[in-house]
């Protein structure tokens, strides 16, 4: 979970969803550092996969879902008034904190203004000088923190985000939780059929000075703030011409367990992009999304959110 990603060529049922989380009980930190933690992007009845371990299965959308999105955003955007796609926008950030009732989850207010930093330094192009300025730029509107025993292991999870979401398809909101993954993200065409649940669950432990070997840095939440905005996985699709239907991302046939230098799992051009946000790299691994990525979460946001 950590990164979540789509371009996927069968969905899986939620009974294998459910063997994934059942795999992955045990304590975060060594679930994280042991195991590697999953990434899923829609919801139960979406495929997983692992980011950085065992993976399981990383299947996720199929192609032939893939499609009817993909023509559900052209007649969107072909709908606005302007004809063009939104280069910048500031996105509202509301952060809800659910601690146990004896407080374990809790980060402090400088973990969470830090990750309001990671978020403007990834999305802003500052981590390389490969990397694309896509034009978002986050702000928090606020945060809030809840005593839940059952709300901290993401349990009840649409009851108790449906109760604390705010803002509206505009505004980020992110779950810290305790759970078997690093993060899960909806997807922007999502948000029409569920408003409720939009936004993305973060393992509290991946904030910056957290406790996730490896996944320390908050680059978790740069990783599933991209599926937000309509990112697939860099390896969606596997090795296909389509991929993650991104042209300047290198096609690569599966997910990045580390920082391999040189690693190309494709046959097609390319190697594979592990310095990607989108893959399933380490945090220190992570520098850049391309243009091409920046385009498309230009389209996603006018088509589903601006």
């Amino acid at each position: 979970m950590h990164k979540t990603g789509l371009r996927l060529l069968a969905v899986i049922s939620a009974g294998i969803v459910s063997l994934t989380m059942t795999a992955f009980a045990a304590p975060a930190s060594a679930r994280v550092a042991d195991a590697g933690a999953v990434c899923v992007e829609q919801e139960a009845d979406t495929a997983s996969s692992a980011r950085g371990g065992r993976a399981l299965d990383h299947r996720g959308i199929s192609r032939v879902e893939q499609e009817r999105i993909a023509k559900k955003t052209d007649r969107r955007l072909a709908g606005r008034s302007s004809g063009a796609a939104i280069t910048a926008a500031t996105i509202p950030v509301y952060v809800h904190v659910m601690r146990s009732k004896s407080g374990a989850g809790d980060v402090t207010n400088a973990q969470i203004a830090s990750q309001i930093d990671v978020l403007n330094a990834t999305f802003g192009g500052a981590e390389s000088s490969a990397a694309a300025a896509t034009g978002f730029t986050f702000t928090l509107a606020g945060t809030d923190r809840f005593n839940n025993n059952t709300w901290h292991r993401d349990g009840s999870s649409t009851k108790y985000r449906t109760q604390t979401r705010r803002g509206g398809a505009n505004a980020l909101n992110i779950w810290l939780v305790d759970f078997n993954y690093l993060g899960i993200a909806t997807f922007p065409w999502d948000y029409s059929s569920k408003p409720g649940i939009d936004g993305i669950r973060v393992q509290y432990t991946s904030l910056p000075g957290g406790s996730a070997t490896n996944y320390d840095r908050g680059e978790t939440a740069t990783h599933e703030a991209g599926h937000w905005l309509g990112l697939y996985h860099t390896f969606q699709g596997g090795c296909t011409p389509t991929n993650d239907e991104v042209r300047d991302t290198p096609a690569q046939s599966t997910p990045t367990n580390g920082c391999p230098a040189g690693a190309d799992t494709c046959s097609l051009p390319g190697l594979d992009p592990i310095h990607n946000y989108m893959d399933y790299s380490y945090d220190t691994c992570y520098n850049q999304f391309t243009a091409g990525q920046s385009s498309r979460m230009d389209q996603m946001w006018t088509a589903y959110r601006a």
